[in-house]
């Protein structure tokens, strides 16, 4: 039997719906975009709230698939341990992002906090319900799906890359374009997550994770005025030791 720690386990914490919806940042960027005004109560009436501090576990791998949530501050890590013992991390997911499209009974993978993290959770009985009575909400959570998928994908491609430069490259411009899409800045890029974050999402060291900054750094093609944060100075270069095909 698989046991999870007490965290896991407690109840949401209750809202005050209309207050956090109406003053929530993400609500455009999230599920909560397909439904109007007059209609967003339906959605109030299933929520809760979560918030955790950073490194506490929301969910974990191989859990019993409960809940689905957005993500309206903060971030998550998403991660798998591997037979080795080794963690890979498959994404990080910003506000806005929504957790549980793509897992079915049991949760694929374990979700953290990087950051201190607030979360609208709802019970999955209650949204598949829902989903069903609302054509909007379900052709907003399929066009989620459908962005998640691509992003997988891209993701998928950067690890295919052979040089460690090519990767964080790789990294460091599929974030700031979702951040742009999530509204925040993608220029300079804040980094929440660890080297050792960033390392066990490329497949790579943290020594080699350092190295390849630096590098990306002496060429002239980013600065790191701050530990945690990127200056992307010519991003036409960057893309090309990437060789991604976005706009520049």
């Amino acid at each position: 039997m698989i046991s999870f720690p007490a965290a896991l386990c407690r109840p949401d914490r209750q809202a005050p719906h209309a207050e956090i919806c109406a003053h929530c940042t993400v609500r455009q960027l999230s599920v909560c975009a397909a439904l109007p005004d007059e209609d967003i109560g339906r959605l109030e009436a299933i929520m809760r709230t979560r918030t955790i501090e950073p490194g506490e576990r929301l969910v974990e791998e191989g859990a019993p698939r409960r809940h689905v949530f957005t993500l309206t501050s903060g971030m998550l890590r998403l991660s798998s341990d591997l037979p080795d013992g080794r963690r890979q991390i498959g994404d990080f997911l910003l506000p806005g992002d929504y957790l549980g499209l793509a897992d079915e009974t049991i949760y694929a993978q374990t979700a953290e906090a990087v950051t201190a993290s607030t979360l609208c959770s709802f019970a999955v009985k209650d949204m598949e319900a829902l989903m069903a009575s609302s054509s909007p909400l379900r052709d907003r959570l399929y066009s989620l799906t459908r962005r998640a998928l691509q992003e997988a994908r891209e993701s998928q491609m950067m690890l295919g890359r052979l040089a460690p430069v090519e990767k964080v490259a790789s990294f460091l411009l599929l974030l700031s374009r979702r951040l742009q899409r999530h509204g925040q800045p993608g220029n300079p890029l804040s980094l929440s997550m660890s080297r050792t974050d960033i390392a066990d999402h490329l497949g790579l060291t943290i020594e080699t994770v350092s190295r390849s900054f630096t590098k990306l750094k002496m060429q002239g093609l980013i600065v790191l005025p701050e530990p945690h944060l990127v200056e992307i100075r010519d991003r036409a270069a960057l893309i090309a030791v990437a060789g991604l095909s976005i706009e520049a």
